[in-house]
């Protein structure tokens, strides 16, 4: 008999993989035979794909109802990264198929990029470099640069990567307070931070705010129009999480009006930017989903992806499962 297949699928339209994934054939070996394929979306998922034991999901494909219910003996889906908001987690759970991601690969570099995000904003780096290479010297942006051990850091969910962003934050002076309702008691206590109980209280404090949560229907837009006019008009944004956290048509408005100081996005609803007016808003930094990304993160991230699936293909207990799928059947 041949081998069970693990598909590995990447976006046709910027594939990171490689044509012959000899990461993921390696961490699988004899368990199964691994294939790359490129789609554009799932209505692209056909022929083996739709016969593979475990499919690992590259970039931000989307894995709908559809698409799920046409696999005819997969036992998982691994998106290779955090978020899976772009899988439809019902409906895989209705075909007894996991769901899981890798939330841990890219920690360091996030938290590592938020305060990148929030240096260059706190000294106002970008702004300095136009003006230094216009051959001209004058600093026209005084009113924005900030002593850090004077500004309050407000981290919006303070898991893994809320966690290191904080505790990177604390040793560069800032106060650091968090907003996180899923937490027990005493979490501030452990990691050394001030807790708010509320959403409202946390941006009231914060001169620099960092979101670090995933994208759920409750935390969608969970910052907006009004949500960003209880921040100082001093205040920055900084977001390394998901786009949709943030109403990207009011962040941009805040900014253009001056109602916030500056914002720095590794993450836009609707990414990427769509139009020149977008890309022109006053005051805002913009890195194009990069944060995760390192040589480092990428290798742990598909070592961590085919571990999974390997562990699917054999009917063994699956890790990080997002959908209540506890092991492959």
């Amino acid at each position: 008999m041949s081998k069970p297949l693990v598909a590995v699928i990447d976006w046709a339209e910027q594939p990171l993989s490689e044509p012959v994934p000899t990461v993921e054939a390696a961490v699988i070996g004899d368990a199964a035979e691994v294939k790359n394929f490129l789609c554009s979306t799932d209505d692209d998922f056909a022929g083996d794909i739709l016969d593979a034991r475990a499919v690992i999901i590259w970039h931000n494909i989307p894995v709908r109802a559809a698409a799920i219910q046409r696999f005819r003996c997969c036992r998982a889906i691994i998106r290779n990264g955090v978020g899976y908001d772009a899988v439809d987690l019902a409906a895989a759970h209705a075909q007894n198929i996991a769901v899981c991601n890798v939330p841990d690969y890219g920690t360091e570099e996030v938290a590592d990029h938020a305060i990148a995000l929030i240096m260059a904003l706190c000294r106002q780096l970008f702004p300095l470099d136009q003006e230094a290479k216009r051959l001209g010297w004058h600093i026209r942006v005084t009113d924005r640069l900030r002593r850090l051990r004077e500004l309050t850091l407000g981290i919006v969910g303070l898991g893994r990567i809320g966690t290191a962003t904080a505790l990177r934050a604390k040793a560069l002076g800032f106060r650091v307070c968090f907003y996180d309702p899923y937490l027990p008691n005493g979490v501030d206590k452990a990691v050394g931070v001030a807790r708010e109980r509320t959403l409202d209280d946390l941006l009231r404090r914060s001169d620099v705010l960092s979101l670090h949560c995933p994208l759920t229907d409750e935390t969608r837009h969970l910052v907006a129009e009004r949500e960003l006019s209880l921040l100082k008009p001093s205040a920055f944004v900084v977001n390394t999480a998901r786009g949709a956290i943030i109403k990207k048509t009011a962040i941009l408005d805040a900014l253009r009006q001056g109602r916030l100081a500056g914002a720095g996005l590794d993450v836009v609803e609707d990414e990427p930017l769509r139009t020149p007016e977008e890309a022109a808003t006053p005051n805002l930094i913009v890195t194009c989903h990069s944060a995760f990304c390192s040589i480092e993160s990428k290798l742990e991230m598909r070592r961590t992806s085919a571990r999974i699936a390997r562990a699917a293909v054999l009917g063994e207990p699956l890790e990080n499962v997002v959908n209540g799928i506890a092991a492959a059947r």
